[in-house]
């Protein structure tokens, strides 16, 4: 499993999720074998509102991830993330807590779409 996380920051696990996808400066992201963290790398999100269509979308999913934590989300980028059989969660908090939420199953699926965008986001 890897998770990508939103980020505002470049502090890893110890970052705040960021509230916007398509805006999050970074994505963190992290390699869960047998349920536990083996390994976290963040990434630049060179995509950030950039051209529009989801972007940033795009951007992340070239790290083949199978699970987003983020914030907030447009329904184009919470679409595309279902075309490729990405799941998306919503959180707001401390990375790390919310990944491990995620894999006691105790992070509800999906996502609020973002009331200021309804595209990507």
């Amino acid at each position: 499993m890897r998770i990508g996380v939103t980020l505002d920051d470049n502090k890893g696990v110890l970052s705040e999720v960021s509230q916007h996808f398509g805006q999050c400066k970074y994505f963190l992201l992290v390699d869960i074998v047998d349920g536990k963290l083996t390994h976290e790398k963040i990434v630049p999100n060179t995509a950030q509102h950039g051209g529009g269509g989801c972007v940033a979308v795009d951007e992340i999913l070239q790290h083949n991830i199978t699970h987003v934590i983020a914030g907030g989300m447009g329904m184009g980028a919470q679409q595309k993330f279902a075309m490729a059989n990405v799941k998306i969660f919503g959180y707001s908090g401390v990375a790390k807590d919310g990944i491990e939420l995620l894999l006691k199953n105790n992070l509800k699926g999906g996502i609020e779409a973002c009331n200021d965008h309804s595209e990507c986001h």
